[in-house]
């Protein structure tokens, strides 16, 4: 009903799933997809021109020629930074296969699904680069539809200062959209209110299917609210989410307990792309 619809898990921003994106988006393209699914549940970060790459693979130029996927904010004595174009993450619409010594192996043209609006799957786990994905398709205008919980809330960034042998990671920055909007740091809300809320259903994560089965509880609302934008009645008011974390978990959130990911795969890495 209304067109195909793609379902994508995205687990990490790392540098070999950008080849992996690209050939999925291409496959979307080939088989007329009209709707997508993300998989962000268990995406704590990653390298940010690979967020970028895959919002531009979704929106398409027409939404995102010109405009900033993400503006690195500094606080007021460093208003210079702030004001560079460096600072500024553009809707990179070229592949760059970086290389292991930073070099961009191949620059084609990215392919794009022109969409409108996207769902994307997420909860606690759901952090940084993934959370810059939503934050960015938000503010050109791209309908996000959240299902699952409330994202970890991390639009800081930092870069090593290194001092007798340590490294310290101040917060230095906030990234914002090409609206100016990066105040997430409590996550954002699925069928929520204010800023932060994103309209869609609040799901607990569901361990007795496999990813991709059409009857696991996110895919399942996902698909629901896409066929008449009503949520499961046990999701409605949320509370059925925080009794199936603390059962399923143990008390501990159950990203926790999943997946431990090193901090390169839990932060924004801004390494420039060149």
């Amino acid at each position: 009903d209304g067109g195909k619809v793609g379902y994508l898990v995205f687990n990490d921003h790392i540098l070999p799933a950008e080849a992996q994106l690209i050939a999925a988006m291409q496959d979307f393209r080939g088989q007329g997809v009209s709707d997508l699914i993300v998989d962000l549940r268990y995406n704590g970060g990653g390298y940010l021109f690979i967020a970028s790459e895959l919002a531009y693979m979704i929106a398409g130029s027409a939404a995102t020629s010109g405009k900033t996927f993400e503006h690195l904010r500094y606080n007021s004595r460093r208003s210079a930074e702030t004001n560079s174009e460096d600072s500024k993450t553009p809707f990179y619409d070229q592949s760059c296969l970086m290389t292991a010594d930073g070099r961009c192996s191949s620059r084609q043209p990215l392919p794009a699904l022109n969409l409108r609006r996207v769902f994307v799957l997420a909860q606690s786990g759901t952090c940084s680069a993934s959370e810059a994905l939503i934050n960015s398709l938000r503010g050109v205008d791209v309908e996000v539809v959240l299902v699952g919980g409330t994202t970890c809330g991390k639009p800081y960034g930092f870069t090593a200062k290194d001092n007798c042998g340590y490294s310290y990671f101040p917060i230095e920055f906030v990234g914002v959209n090409n609206k100016g909007f990066g105040d997430y740091a409590d996550g954002f809300v699925p069928a929520g209110s204010g800023a932060t809320g994103v309209k869609g259903c609040a799901v607990a994560d569901d361990f007795e299917h496999a990813l991709g089965d059409a009857s696991e509880a996110m895919l399942a609302a996902a698909l629901q609210y896409r066929a008449n934008g009503s949520c499961p009645a046990a999701s409605a008011s949320g509370t059925g989410l925080a009794r199936a974390t603390a059962t399923r978990a143990g008390g501990e959130d159950a990203v926790a307990l999943q997946f431990k990911k090193l901090a390169a795969r839990s932060n924004r890495i801004l390494g420039e792309r060149p």
